[in-house]
This record gives structure tokens, sequence and C-alpha cells, in this order.
């Protein structure tokens, strides 16, 4: 194909001008297809999660190997062009698409390897949750990822990655054995923590800005194929009681239980009943992975609070309970939340949950509190990037709305004042994959804390021009702002 000259959004702000030749000739480079505007299957490529930070960019090309990956990435760093990486494009921030930027969509390298005896799954970047979990539950095994079935395993592992399993068996990069990277000089390098350990010591946390991922080898764990867990749930006006009780079921759980809390109201679900639809509830989205011959001992403290509005608890696959919140978090809507680690559920905290949840005015918000600790806590602090080795709890003000809510002016507002009133009840940590596109560059130094200067050394070693700068980014200088 000869295609004709296009603008692209440059590295230090406007425009670079490629011509034709240069686009024929990085398109004879490549196995997979460069696509412009029109183009079939463009608008699927371009497509990310949160509508309201949709982007559009000025090319997109889908790679089908890490050969063609380091072709884009060394066209973009020689051109100085804005380049981002979409795997699964559901980061809130919307950083998988950079406005009028090459955008690469890693959907052609959605191949999952499982290696049973050696516990092992080689992913490709492509890959969503749901294609690994189906891979290897076939075996009876899985390894950490999140909980919502249409994220990518790229951005989710990227960023630390947590889940249902973090309780056992720690972040998923604590799981992640090796990569398969191209780095921003356009090599293709292996890094575990013997070859290139300094940059896998980045990656698993960092990942985003230290180059595109081409393979990720994870290390499984016995879990299902069935397990016990689905949904429970309570009315809103028995919170105070619900919410002391989920303090001292998650502090007393086993590892192999995680608990979700999300105050909301009720969906106009078949499985709600209806006179509840739009009622404000109190939920429990449950996953235990542990013995089925434990259930009614392990769930008597839940089973104890009696009375629920819906009662979804059961044995169930487990690639169905990793699917189980897909419907509450569709692709299009506008999504914007605020997000801290805890180290405890405190009295006050609590309480100010309660409040907010009563006066919330964004109909189909959550408040919710995942369940972690446990063997994340066991790790040293400098034991990858991802760091935060001291929560036990992710607590969100969630905000979801669609696209024509008339009121959606003032949400993005109640969210902010929302967070400030949970702030005080912060390790001071959180987890990059939650930020959102207006939040400062202090939030990055508090997600990484000790660790972030070393993480800025290794980012001058193997990016030394930010070229990887579309993520929660990491400029290769101090905070001070010195090279």
């Amino acid at each position: 194909m000869n295609m004709s000259a296009i603008d692209i959004a440059g590295l230090e702000g406007g425009r670079v001008n490629l011509t034709s030749k240069q686009l024929d000739e990085l398109e004879a480079r490549l196995e997979g297809p460069l696509l412009r505007p029109g183009d079939e299957g463009w608008d699927d490529a371009v497509l990310i999660w949160n509508g309201m930070v949709a982007k559009v960019p000025a090319l997109v090309l889908q790679p089908t190997s890490a050969h063609d990956v380091a072709a884009a990435v060394g066209f973009a760093r020689d051109h100085r062009l804005l380049l981002s990486v979409k795997g699964g494009g559901h980061n809130i921030g919307g950083t998988s698409i950079t406005e009028r930027g090459l955008a690469l969509d890693m959907t052609r390298m959605r191949d999952v390897t499982v290696i049973p005896n050696a516990k092992l799954a080689h992913v490709g970047p492509g890959c969503l949750l749901k294609d690994v979990d189906r891979a290897t539950q076939k075996h009876g095994m899985a390894t950490v990822l999140g909980f919502i079935s249409e994220v990518g395993v790229s951005g989710l592992t990227l960023g630390g990655g947590l889940g249902y399993l973090t309780r056992r068996f720690g972040w998923t990069v604590d799981n992640l054995e090796e990569v398969e990277i191209v780095t921003a000089d356009g090599e293709i390098r292996t890094a575990n923590r013997h070859e290139n350990a300094d940059l896998f010591w980045a990656i698993r946390g960092a990942g985003a800005n230290l180059g595109v991922v081409t393979r990720f080898t994870f290390h499984l764990h016995e879990v299902g194929p069935t397990v016990y867990g689905g949904l429970v749930a309570w009315p809103f006006d028995r919170a105070e009681v619900i919410l002391r009780a989920y303090r001292r079921i998650t502090t007393e759980a086993p590892r192999e239980l995680a608990v979700w809390l999300n105050l909301l109201r009720a969906p106009a679900a078949p499985f709600v009943p209806e006179q509840w639809h739009g009622e404000r509830i109190c939920a429990l989205v449950v996953c235990y992975s542990g013995d089925l011959g434990n259930v009614d001992e392990v769930f008597a403290p839940m089973r104890a609070l009696s009375d629920p509005v819906v009662d979804l608890l059961q044995e169930q696959p487990y690639a169905q309970v990793q699917s189980y919140l897909d419907a509450a978090e569709p692709k299009g809507n506008h999504y914007y939340w605020k997000t801290e680690y805890a180290a405890e559920l405190s009295d006050r905290l609590l309480s100010t949950w309660r409040d907010l949840a009563a006066a919330c005015p964004i109909p189909e918000a959550q408040l919710g509190i995942l369940h972690l600790g446990g063997a994340l806590n066991e790790h040293d602090g400098d034991d990858g990037a991802v760091g935060n080795r001291d929560a036990r709890y992710a607590c969100g003000v969630i905000g979801i709305w669609k696209p024509d809510e008339p009121e959606a002016d003032t949400f993005p507002q109640w969210v902010r004042d929302a967070w400030k009133r949970i702030r005080p009840f912060s390790t001071g940590g959180n987890y990059i994959n939650f930020q959102t596109a207006d939040e400062d560059e202090e939030r990055i130094w508090a997600t990484y804390g000790a660790n972030f200067d070393r993480l800025v050394e290794v980012k001058k070693k193997y990016d030394p021009d930010n070229v990887f700068r579309s993520n929660r980014n990491i400029a290769p200088r101090t905070r001070a702002g010195n090279a």
C-alpha cells in the first residue's frame, strides 16, 4: 500500500510530518497492519473502556511479533513520535491512546501457552484476563490477575496487579517470572531476576515506563476449577452492622478468602428483587479458593448476618467468579474515581464510608473496599518497584455514569471532595493503575515511595529520552527536575 503523508504528534509537542516514503518504508518492515482512520478494524483498534478520556491517534500499528514492535519503537524514536501502547485499553486514565500519536494495538499477540509440569504460562501482551484464566483453568491452575475479565493482562501486570488471589500469592508481579521486552533502543531483551535484573525490578510495578512487553511468563498455582463465591447483599439501613462485620470477617479470614465490599444502588438486574431496584445496598463480592469442605465454617460469620436482599453465593467455576463484575463496568461509560490504600478499617473510616455512601448523588457510583493483605505483606518493600507492602485494603470512591448523564458536570468534584475525606486514613500509597489522568506527579511519587529514586535511575538507563511517556510517567530526572 502506498500511504499518503501524515502529520503526527511529536515527543516535544507540535507535529511531525511523515512522508509517504517514510510510511511505506515502515510498512515494508512489518508483518502486522498499519491502520489509518477509515481502514477496516480502525474503530475497534482505537476503542478504549473509559469514554470520558477517549482520544484518536493518527496511526495504529497492530504488531504480530516482537520484531514488529521493535521496528515500531525504533521508528517512533528516530522520528520523535508520541507513542502509546494498548493492551486491553481498560486503564481509567486513558493512557493506551495518545491524541494524534502512533498507537500500538497488541490485540494480534494474544496467545497463551500453559506448561503444566513447570507451573508456567507464557502470555501474549494482547491477552485479556479471561484468555489466561480459561487456558490455565483447563489444568486446574491460575495466576494472580484482576477481577474484571475484559481487563488487559499487560496494563494490569505492569502496574503491579491485584485480584482475588492476591491474599494467597501476592501482587501479580510477585508471580511474574520473566518478560520479553522491547526497550527504547529498539532491542528485544529478556528480563528476569538474573538477566537484566534492574530492568526486571522496575518492570514489576512501573513497566509501562520501560518498554513494550511482548511476552509475559507467570508462575501458576493450583486453584479451581471450582471455587465458592459470588455476591450477597443487605439493605443499606443495616450499613453500620455490615461494615463492622466486614472488618471482622476480613481481619480473621483465611488467605483463601477475599471479600470485596461495595456500597451502591442495586442495579435493575434479573437477580435483584424488583422492589430493590435503585435502592441503596451493602454488597459483598466473594471468592473462596480453598478447600470446599470448609465452606460452612469459613462462611459462618457471613451467614450469621442473615436476611440478605440477594444471595448468589455458591460453588461455581473460578473463571465465572473472575467475570462476575464485568457487567458493572461496561465499555464506553464515563469513569472517574479516587483511591487509596489502607492498613486497617478504623471506626472513623467505616463511619465516613457509610456517610459518603448515604449522601452520594451519582446514581451508579460505588464505594468499594478491596480486601488485600496476606502474602503481599511478607515481601520486602523493595521487592519490585510495586512496593506498598503495608497495604491491607484498597478503598475507592468510584464514579460511573452514562455519557449523556445530565448532572455529570458535578460528579467529578463530588468524587474529589469524598476523596479528601478518606485520605487521612491512607497508608500514603496508592495503586498506579487506579490513577486518573488529572492526578499530579506527587501521586506518582506516593505510589512508589522509597522505590521512586531507584526507578528514575533505571529509567535513565533504558529510556533516557522518555520515549515511553504515555503512562503515569516517571521522567528520567530527579524530583527536583535535574537530569
